[in-house]
């Protein structure tokens, strides 16, 4: 099946052709009037170089140095310089989806003109993409001020046949990735290194990748939520429209809808509609306010981060019409760290959430199922530890929900005297969604064997779809067994999408 094509031709990317990048190959196509937009740039910075005027970054050093002028002879090695030395993170490599993602957003920001490199560079960022072939980036060492330096350094790199690049499977050099792909080496004209590594690219794919992740576990914590609702008997009327319209929040209205929706011709829920019981728990009743919540911080950051993928965030700025090239601070990325960090409560929320039903299901004189969910209980320990588990990635979660963005280290010799740390900020959003899917994985399994207690009630036929797939992998909990082999199947249903239907309207 041929890739998913994403044209760059003056209008904004959306949020489809991210998803798309983020999810596998795609094939970039630049419009004719983007790469006329991006050969004025190059011209307009070159008119200015022939006045002999300074222009930051282009004729004089970086950062600290910003007042020593560099000698005409010297700017292609200046360039050259910037990126070998600017090339100087640790740690795992980025996931080759966040690549993929952080080619796409440079290439996007280089078009729009205002950058002042050549249309070739730029076609050889976009024979990276149509030919799969992703820089090698560690994931450390980007403060998330002037830019992300180390890592779009680090990417940089192969368009001068260096570095290292991700080739399916496989690393070969940036050498042999150029052979491959039919790309020159580049010999880097003036501003184009700092152009290339200079731009909030890294830490706003790694935040999308945070937000696609946190998306599909809040889908899946809408079902497990539902779910539990019906195995502990709780009741559907806190999820009422009149209850919800009263308050206002369109996140709050919009998860009530779902929860009630999943509930919707239930036995279970329509054998006790006359019962004693009068409110169920918080983690039942207010779902919608604490869920609708998270949604609302998620569609946010969405929107927010749409922008930013958008953004031209280098420095110095051309400004073709007027002849100018202003510097500004488009590369501080304190946008992308306050989403970040809001995400990441959001995230925690979920999970933190999801655990408290799962403790309430074990615990039998809250939930009136047979104690730990199991039918022998003393001799069997049933889903004691399960619970001890969610409750210890909550409360990792908890400290991982620590914000970064009120951190800041000077850096530069102080000339970079406030940062956002947008990078940090974004990257623990990956370990807090791998412990929120654990989370939530682990209620999916208490409520269905809650409702395999209901029996012979059955719960709506919504629900009793999605009990079926989590019993073709995992069966009822009959006496103790290695329950981590269990997990394990339920988290990769949820990696794999099982359940993105849920919440599948609620992100558009």
């Amino acid at each position: 099946m041929a890739s998913p094509l994403i044209k760059i031709a003056g209008t904004p990317l959306t949020y489809k052709d991210l998803r798309a990048a983020h999810r596998g190959p795609v094939r970039v196509e630049m419009a004719k009037s983007e790469r006329d937009r991006v050969a004025r740039g190059a011209q307009t910075v070159a008119r200015i170089l022939e006045k002999g005027e300074p222009i930051y970054g282009v004729n004089t050093g970086f950062g600290k140095l910003a007042q020593t002028r560099i000698a005409d002879e010297d700017l292609t090695d200046l360039q050259l310089n910037l990126l070998r030395s600017h090339a100087a993170g640790t740690g795992a490599l980025l996931p080759a989806a966040i690549v993929r993602l952080v080619l796409l957003l440079k290439i996007k920001s280089l078009s729009r003109g205002h950058s002042g490199i050549r249309a070739g560079t730029l076609d050889a960022l976009v024979a990276l993409v149509n030919a799969d072939l992703l820089p090698a980036i560690p994931r450390q060492g980007s403060v998330g001020a002037s830019g992300d330096l180390a890592p779009l350094a680090h990417m940089s790199l192969v368009l001068l046949g260096e570095g290292r690049v991700l080739d399916g499977a496989a690393t070969i050099t940036g050498e042999a990735a150029l052979e491959k792909a039919g790309i020159a080496p580049l010999v880097p004209a003036p501003k184009e290194g700092l152009a290339l590594l200079n731009g909030t690219q890294v830490s706003t794919a790694i935040a999308l990748d945070g937000l696609f992740d946190a998306q599909r576990n809040l889908s899946a914590a809408l079902l497990a939520g539902a779910m539990s609702v019906d195995a502990i008997l709780g009741s559907d009327t806190p999820f009422d429209p009149r209850i919800q319209k009263l308050r206002g929040h369109r996140g709050q209205i919009d998860t009530a809808a779902i929860i009630k929706g999943l509930l919707k011709g239930s036995s279970i829920r329509a054998s006790h509609v006359d019962c004693e019981r009068v409110q169920d728990p918080y983690s039942f009743r207010c779902q919608p306010q604490v869920m609708g919540a998270c949604l609302d911080v998620l569609r946010d950051g969405a929107a927010k981060l749409l922008i930013e993928s958008n953004a031209v965030t280098d420095n110095p700025l051309v400004f073709n019409r007027d002849l100018e090239v202003l510097s500004g601070g488009n590369f501080h990325a304190q946008p992308v760290a306050f989403v970040a960090d809001s995400m990441a409560l959001a995230i925690a929320e979920i999970g933190s959430l999801s655990e408290r039903r799962t403790a309430a299901m074990i615990d039998s004189q809250i939930s009136e199922l047979p104690p730990f969910l199991t039918s022998d209980p003393g001799r069997n320990s049933g889903f004691m530890l399960a619970q001890v588990t969610s409750a210890a990635l909550a409360s990792e979660n908890k400290a991982l929900a620590h914000p970064r963005s009120t951190d800041s280290l000077p850096t530069s010799a102080n000339q970079e005297d406030h940062v956002s740390m947008a990078t940090n900020a974004a990257l623990r959003l990956a370990d807090m969604n791998r412990n929120t899917r654990a989370i939530v994985a682990i209620e999916l399994l208490a409520a269905a064997q809650g409702i395999d207690f209901r029996a012979p009630l059955e719960t709506s036929p919504k629900m009793a779809k999605a009990h079926r797939s989590i019993r073709a992998r995992v069966a009822h909990w009959e006496r103790d067994r290695c329950f981590g082999d269990d997990l394990e199947k339920i988290i990769a249903l949820i990696e794999d999408g099982a359940f993105d239907a849920v919440g599948a309207r609620l992100f558009g």
